[in-house]
């Protein structure tokens, strides 16, 4: 099994603990071996089960679980259990996406077409002045203590919905780059028609409640976002942020596209030149997304050198001449093409050089022309000026652009000209290709968990006068962020089951929402892991090649390349009366230890603006009222959850009861009885005040979530019905395990098929836990095995160097869950070794294995031995009844303690790389993908001849009387 281990953490759950007894000496970690006799059987099987029996007996007792199996069983004759049909479900839940994604999209239209009429009736004007509120002056005060030109008093106020920022809901604010003047002519002209665009981004947030950010990016490079918000530079004072450098700008302005960067590294090309080269490169790497595919062939008078270290050795060796680069950059293009391992729609060669000697006409002749499919976009390195003809005509001739790159300052700005020409196509196609993004993270909107996941729906904005057709001008880009949390909310978890689950991905086969994705570092929850918006689904789900352990459906969704996917185990619907239930379960679900799942939706309170205060207990009552009709509930999870309040709230009264009889938990050992049913109701009692709370929301695998349910309530369905699963609180750090879950599954009928309908339990103290052990064991004869009982107060050890027995003796079935012991807990490990390179620490994507210890429930107990050093040490591995627990007997013959430690951490694996680095590696193997359903590569009305300015004079007649003729025939 490999994968990231921080992305596939969450699905490993134990299901078994080992409760450890060691019978002599402290000193002892660990024994291998065979069985030789020197323990009694018996002896251990009395012991493992006179504690089976008393934890047990406490468990149901406190927990109350067999009066909740009484009460559901009242229920069996009045309810009806209907099986889910996995693909009318998925096809369900895909509907609802699709209509969540329609009204995002609707959205974006709006703004559309009030972009493009604003800027149909808008007259350039060289001389306007305009005052606008810019994003970084608003509200800044000069010495004078007078408002700073483009700033002003804008008013701000903070908003829950937007994380508590201070926002404008009226009016929109300006970001411009940097490196750019925000009262530049074409930025002024932009900024004054797009105004129009504030009005339609109130109207769509009056209509739907639930959008966050809205914004246009504009080709001129200034940003226009609502709300208003002051952004605020960096410690440098400067904000790098570029709209046209960002994801769904590129990819709502261009088609997919394949690309060759051609890199001149000829003897003349070092210095400020190669910085300048270099740069170049990257800033068009950061111009590519996820359905594009690249090469990169580094030129010079020696060879050809493809793209297969980093770039940095690169361009340390030079090694082509020009025309032989170009060849190999068609040839690279044409195997894309054949091979169907590129984007199957634009094409396009980016040479980057300090000069051409030559046009290489010869060359466009035998590969380009007359059909000119493969664009080249020379980009001329320096100030020198004498190869700028060879390259315009380069450019002109192969419907390409030009541009001359003299400084660093340069280069954003000239590289962003490619991505103009290549919307031509869609500009004048008026193809407003609706677009989503992959998952990213950010970092101006948190949860209780740190930055928020999210996704951008955005669509192209296109000039509409008519003496600009031909040049397919784009104005920009509009769009609209969507937290994933927005698309679990079409996902209800109540219909999956327990351990059923949905996960979305892109057409790349990228994960857009799984219950396993972690973007972030678990120990700062700010940091941002590598590479975490391009996780692959295989990444996340375990690989099973013996037998099929699950059933998957899936369904495409059309218009944006996403796929819904639905793990479906086993699942249910009950019906009953909603009219019957309706007083009863009110007045129950409003008793003050009742909670309803935080993040599931029973009613959609952000529809309207008046709802969105409501929690949703208040929005189940105003619904059963009948006097908000505008109010949508989910009318089968209503249903269900009132029934389950009914069905478990006699459970108050037994605890109150318990707590009222002091004596009955004298010591206080039993300090919580908690519940949890399937559709996300939760009540939890208080026997004493506990020194650890239970379950608090930062606890995600702990708590009903978005996607998934309680890990206790997991494990507790698990198990065989009637029995108890012992474990800690998930989230329980090393230094401190004071507590100890014992949960148990409630079936809704007597079979044992039956669906789980609830879950209940209790947490007590460790030290209690274990002085319950002792005392069991102590009822049972122990003279046999000579047993110093005062010298057995380690009690329930870790016993690290034991896990090689487990290994050797229990890891006998390969389709169980894992083993773990009661006092450790897996720590995740980071996805990325660490390497060094050049005296810096580099985090390197790798792989990680490690082991896993199952159980197998039908074999009760084991033995077996170790050899320490010639000291033979045998031990017991015996079941305890009724529990996921193991009791392990050792004696006490040998001291093993020079053994070292088998753990459970995972170990990075080392593949035989006939590359540098493991990232190659792992990329060269090409998975499956859709290719999106648009594409734009050229029209026949294009103007190309708009290519980076006027030529100059030709090398030849030649190749003058060819460029004519190439524009006269484009085609």
């Amino acid at each position: 099994m490999h994968g990231d281990l921080n992305l596939i953490f969450s699905r490993v759950w134990s299901v078994c603990l080992l409760l450890v007894w060691i019978c002599l000496g402290t000193r002892i970690i660990g024994v291998v071996g065979s069985h030789q006799g020197s323990i009694p059987l018996h002896v251990v099987k009395l012991w493992a089960s006179a504690f089976g029996g008393e934890i047990k007996s406490i468990s149901a007792k406190y927990s109350g679980s067999q009066l909740l199996q009484k009460k559901y069983k009242e229920f069996e004759q009045a309810v009806r259990v209907q099986e889910i049909d996995g693909l009318r479900l998925v096809k369900k839940l895909a509907e609802n996406m699709e209509e969540m994604f329609h009204k995002k999209s609707e959205a974006m239209k709006r703004l559309v077409e009030a972009a493009e009429e604003a800027h149909l009736q808008h007259e350039e004007d060289p001389d306007l002045q305009y005052e606008y509120f810019n994003a970084v002056l608003i509200n800044e005060i000069d010495e004078e203590g007078n408002s700073v030109e483009l700033g002003g008093d804008f008013l701000l106020q903070p908003n829950d919905h937007f994380n508590n920022l201070s926002v404008n809901l009226s009016l929109s604010v300006v970001q411009v780059p940097t490196n750019m003047y925000n009262k530049d002519s074409a930025i002024v002209n932009g900024v004054y028609w797009s105004e129009a665009l504030n009005k339609v981004f109130v109207d769509n947030f009056e209509r739907d409640p639930s959008l966050i950010w809205q914004y246009f990016g504009s080709a001129k490079g200034f940003f226009r976002q609502y709300p208003g918000i002051k952004w605020r530079p960096d410690e440098h004072g400067v904000i790098a942020f570029d709209c046209r450098n960002r994801k769904w700008y590129i990819q709502a302005a261009t088609s997919p596209k394949d690309v060759v960067i051609l890199v001149d590294v000829s003897g003349s090309m070092k210095g400020l030149r190669l910085t300048i080269a270099r740069q170049t490169v990257s800033s068009i790497l950061d111009t590519l997304g996820d359905d594009d595919f690249f090469n990169v062939i580094a030129v010079s008078h020696a060879c050809v050198f493809h793209f297969r270290m980093n770039l940095d050795k690169l361009f340390a060796k030079g090694i082509g001449m020009l025309d032989v680069g170009l060849t190999e950059a068609f040839e690279v293009l044409y195997d894309f093409n054949q091979t169907g391992r590129g984007s199957a729609c634009s094409q396009a060669i980016m040479l980057v050089t300090d000069g051409a000697v030559d046009t290489y006409d010869a060359v466009f002749a035998k590969y380009n022309w007359p059909d000119r499919k493969v664009r080249i976009f020379p980009y001329l390195i320096g100030r020198e000026s004498a190869f700028a003809d060879n390259l315009k005509w380069m450019a002109c001739a192969n419907k390409g652009y030009f541009t001359q790159i003299s400084t660093l300052a340069d280069v954003q700005e000239n590289v962003m000209e490619y991505l103009h020409v290549l919307s031509r196509p869609k500009v004048i196609d008026q193809e407003h290709d609706t677009v989503w993004t992959e998952a990213y993270v950010d970092s101006t909107l948190e949860d209780g968990q740190g930055p928020i996941l999210m996704t951008t729906v955005a669509m192209p904005v296109f000039s509409t006068k008519n003496e600009t057709r031909n040049r397919g001008i784009l104005l920009g880009v509009v769009g609209t962020d969507v937290p994933v949390s927005e698309l679990l909310k079409t996902i209800p978890k109540y219909k999956l089951g327990i351990h059923g689950y949905a996960f979305a991905i892109t057409n790349n086969g990228y994960i857009l929402t799984h219950p396993d994705l972690r973007p972030l570092y678990e120990e700062n929850k700010k940091r941002r892991k590598p590479n975490y918006s391009s996780v692959d689904l295989s990444e996340v789900e375990w690989e099973d090649k013996d037998d099929i352990v699950s059933h998957f459906y899936y369904h495409y969704i059309s218009g944006n390349g996403i796929e819904l996917n639905v793990l479906k185990l086993l699942n249910f619907l009950i019906f009953m009366s909603l009219e019957y239930l309706s007083v009863l379960g009110l007045h129950d679900l409003e008793h003050p230890d009742v909670q309803l799942a935080d993040e599931w939706t029973y009613c959609n309170t952000d529809e309207h603006p008046e709802h969105r205060y409501l929690s949703q207990i208040d929005a189940i009552k105003l619904y059963l009222s009948g006097r908000e009709p505008h109010l949508k509930c989910d009318k089968e999870l209503i249903q269900e959850v009132l029934f389950d309040a009914v069905v478990t709230a006699p459970l108050e009264a037994y605890w109150t009861n318990l707590v009222l009889n002091k004596s009955e938990n004298s010591d206080k050992g039993v300090e919580i009885a908690y519940l949890g049913t399937r559709t996300g109701l939760s009540r939890i009692n208080l026997f004493v005040v506990p020194d650890q709370d239970f379950l608090t929301a930062e606890d995600k695998e702990g708590v009903f979530n978005a996607d998934h349910f309680p890990l206790w309530y997991k494990r507790a369905a698990e198990q065989v019905p009637g029995t108890f699963v012992y474990s800690l609180p998930f989230n329980t750090g090393n230094d401190n395990k004071s507590v100890v879950l014992a949960s148990t599954a409630i079936q809704l009928l007597d079979e044992r098929e039956s669906p789980i309908a609830a879950a209940v339990g209790i947490q007590m103290k460790l030290e209690f836990f274990q002085r319950k052990f002792w005392t069991a064991s102590r009822q049972v004869n122990t003279h046999t095995l000579g047993c110093n009982h005062s010298s057995t107060r380690n009690g329930i050890h870790m016993m690290k160097g034991f896990r090689v027995s487990l290994e050797k003796y229990v890891f006998i079935s390969t389709k169980q869950s894992l083993v773990f012991s009661l006092l450790s807990t897996p720590k995740p490990l980071p996805p990325l070794s660490i390497a060094q390179r050049g005296g810096r620490t580099m985090l390197v994507p790798c792989d990680t294995e490690y082991p896993a210890f199952i159980s197998e429930r039908t074999i009760k107990e084991t033995t077996g031995n170790i050899d320490c050093e010639g000291c033979i040490k045998s031990f017991v591995i015996q079941q305890i009844p009724s529990s996921n627990l193991f009791m392990v007997v050792v004696d006490n013959k040998c001291d093993c303690s020079a053994a070292g430690p088998i753990t459970m951490e995972p170990i990075e694996i080392m593949y035989i790389l006939f590359t540098e680095s493991l990232k190659c590696e792992r990329l060269k193997f090409q998975k499956d993908r859709r290719r999106p359903d648009s594409c734009h590569p050229f029209h026949p009305e294009e103007n190309s001849m708009e290519c980076g300015g006027a030529l100059g004079l030709y090398p030849s007649l030649t190749t003058t009387l060819l460029c004519l003729m190439l524009a006269l025939f484009p085609r």
